[in-house]
């Protein structure tokens, strides 16, 4: 089991993944997108990237935005894998968006 991070590592960590604060024992960030899709498609991309490093974030999906929490359960709280993981979330939402779906497509 990895050693929890301290305040000072947590503190560096957080000044390189922008927007993400700490709430209690958890890395907290809501990622927003141009359509509902693009959202889901980043959800699809995190848990395969989740399910590889064995580590599974809580993730919440809404319209046009997904809230991810990271924490490492069994150390109790934060540890080198929720950061690792935070950064590989922020290379997947930067790294392209699902257009949208044209209005004549759209199923009504």
């Amino acid at each position: 089991m990895p050693a929890l991070l301290s305040a000072p590592k947590v503190a560096a960590a957080l000044s390189l993944l922008p927007s993400w604060t700490v709430e209690g024992v958890e890395m907290v960030k809501l990622f927003r997108f141009p359509t509902y899709l693009a959202g889901v498609d980043f959800v699809s991309s995190l848990a395969r990237a989740a399910e590889t490093m064995n580590h599974h974030p809580d993730i919440h999906l809404g319209w046009r935005k997904v809230r991810v929490r990271l924490t490492t359960h069994s150390a109790g709280g934060l540890t080198v894998l929720d950061t690792r993981l935070a950064t590989v979330a922020e290379s997947l939402a930067s790294a392209g968006v699902t257009p949208p779906v044209p209005e004549a497509a759209a199923v009504t």
